[in-house]
């Protein structure tokens, strides 16, 4: 059954990824059938000119056969050339768009995936496993299907020549490529171990490198390099073991070579002795017994090549057979502007068994702005995580409006809600791709009017190419305070009926705060408005207040009742924060 799925899934990626260049992979077989024939040409030219030499003949039939076999053989290379150049062409454009459908389905799927896998670990699948793939695609299946044919043809002409040539040298083949393909059934399970082993490299790599700030600051480094060495230790047996399985098919190869020689010059000088065959006729066997040779190496390596990429497709076929488990609605149509929010005894945990949040229950009305407080970890981010379905809860419903999130398009949804985190993730792009999430169909106009809006249009004008200036990764030669206010930008630009702040400016200290203070009352004029906030300054522009503790609503009700509310939660909480502030 196993044997039967890996076939059908080379059988899927050649239709799949073949089938849109059909006309360059046929082009590849022409060339590929060309060179062949003129493999198994030249040495019946060869031995023409051999068998005429010894005869004595005159010179003219022997310069116009050097003449040939050295156009052949250059009209060969020539060929050769050309199917190395398209066979590429064909690897490079099929490759690519397996890297475009699983870099697609990897966005596709929930954070619950992501979570669970490291981005080392998806760069290992989607880069290192398709690289397999591109011998694959341009010249191991065509590549052994023609060497296959190569090997008929030589034991076709030896039978030709002699029946007992070519049953002796036609057994030989047929032993030959039954062990090979035995050693590679026994190898096969050692790729895909070396596989998974690299995955893991570059998962535990990219991690590392990605927190080298935290773990130098930390003095983990000691840590660090320990589990380096364990992996590096863990990971030599696996490769020593795919190696091993390759040196075993190289050595195995070899010495089928030489049996085949040592057949091909006995069988060939016993019918020389016995006037058989001209002594043209032996060179002539001894060139196709070599010439056998050379597909039945090349089939052996293309065999490594199919093991390499048959645990890439494996892996690959794994990645996507994953699902996502957060499904599109039926397409319910929003309500626009700002609209009520509605959580209805919702229960989230990342793991069923482990809620997060504990039957939620709460509304905020249209227009009205929700602050949100609560220790980390009592549920603050989760419940805009769930907002946006990021997550769909175990049980319980939200709705926006009178509508069910779960009715509504994921991309509808997502652009009714608009996000402000305290992580602004900038591109390797120009400011206009940055601004608009790469939308061609905002206007140069509309973000000018908006950077205007925000306070950062002098930022603007000491762009080197304005709008095509190019932004690094890291947002070199921005403050926290205009990293913010790009952000601010970005929801401007989408104009969502929901925004939501979570922790937006606890980073950014009370002056820069202050100076994105009037963008904030404006981006939350005419819109309903959830702010997640450590510090209680955030959250004088609320209307409501929820504190959460424990995946749990401790309070919730109007800013000034209980700001006024001697007992409440939150008054306790402003007065320790009046007590800091005066201290």
């Amino acid at each position: 059954m196993h044997a039967r799925s890996s076939r059908m899934s080379y059988k899927d990626l050649l239709i799949t990824y073949l089938r849109p260049q059909a006309a360059r992979a046929l082009l590849m077989t022409v060339l590929l059938v060309t060179s062949i024939g003129l493999q198994l040409v030249n040495p019946q030219i060869l031995r023409y000119f051999i068998d005429t030499a010894l005869a004595g003949s005159p010179a003219t039939p022997l310069l116009f056969a050097g003449a040939i076999f050295v156009a052949l053989a250059l009209a060969n290379q020539v060929v050769s050339i050309f199917a190395t150049y398209v066979s590429e062409n064909v690897a490079w454009t099929a490759t690519n768009q397996l890297r475009t459908d699983l870099v697609a389905h990897c966005l596709s799927l929930d954070m619950a995936f992501h979570k669970a896998h490291t981005s080392g670990e998806l760069i290992e699948r989607i880069d290192g496993d398709v690289n397999t793939l591109a011998t694959f695609f341009s010249q191991s299946v065509i590549n052994l299907c023609g060497n296959i044919l190569l090997i008929v043809g030589i034991i076709a002409i030896l039978f030709y020549e002699d029946w007992r040539i070519g049953l002796t040298m036609g057994l030989f083949a047929l032993i030959a490529l039954f062990v090979l393909m035995r050693i590679r059934l026994l190898a096969a399970r050692f790729w895909l171990a070396s596989r998974e082993k690299d995955a893991e490299f570059f998962s535990f790599l990219g991690e590392q490198l990605a927190g080298t700030a935290d773990m130098r600051a930390n003095g983990a480094t000691n840590y660090v390099m320990q589990r380096f060495h364990k992996l590096l230790q863990s990971w030599f047996p696996v490769n020593r073991r795919s190696s091993m399985a390759g040196y075993a098919m190289w050595m195995t190869t070899l010495f089928l070579f030489a049996c085949g020689n040592a057949l091909a010059l006995a069988l060939s000088a016993y019918l020389w002795s016995t006037k058989a065959i001209t002594i043209g006729t032996v060179y002539l066997i001894f060139y196709y017994t070599n010439l056998l040779n050379e597909p039945m190496e090349q089939i052996r390596t293309q065999i490594i090549e199919l093991q390499q990429a048959g645990a890439g497709i494996t892996r690959i076929r794994q990645l996507m057979k994953e699902q996502p488990t957060i499904r599109n609605g039926e397409g319910a149509l929003l309500p626009s502007g700002a609209a009520t929010i509605v959580f209805q005894d919702v229960t989230f945990g990342y793991l069923a068994e482990e809620p997060v949040l504990h039957n939620l229950s709460f509304t905020l009305p249209a227009g009205k702005v929700l602050g949100v407080l609560g220790r980390s970890g009592s549920g603050k981010t989760t419940l805009a995580r769930l907002l946006l379905r990021l997550y769909d809860p175990q049980q319980g419903q939200i709705s926006i409006g009178a509508v069910p999130i779960q009715d509504a398009l994921i991309r509808d949804l997502h652009q009714h809600i608009g996000m402000v985190t305290q992580d602004v993730q900038l591109f390797r792009a120009t400011v206009r791709d940055n601004l608009t999430f790469f939308k061609r169909s905002i206007s140069d106009a509309r973000i000018l009017e908006v950077l205007e809006d925000v306070g950062l249009i002098d930022w603007y004008r000491s762009l080197p190419l304005g709008l095509d200036s190019e932004l690094g990764a890291e947002g070199q030669g921005l403050s926290a305070g205009q990293a913010q206010l790009l952000a601010f930008t970005r929801v401007f630009l989408t104009d969502p009926g929901l925004i939501i702040f979570d922790e937006a400016s606890s980073r950014l200290d009370p002056a820069t705060e202050q100076l994105i203070e009037k963008t904030i009352r404006k981006l939350l004029t005419g819109r309903t408005a959830i702010v997640i906030a450590h510090r209680l300054t955030t959250l004088q522009r609320v209307d409501e207040i929820m504190v959460m503790e424990r995946g749990r609503i401790i309070e919730h009700g109007s800013r000034a009742h209980l700001a006024a509310d001697p007992t409440s939660r939150f008054y306790h909480l402003l007065q320790i924060g009046l007590e800091e502030a005066h201290s």
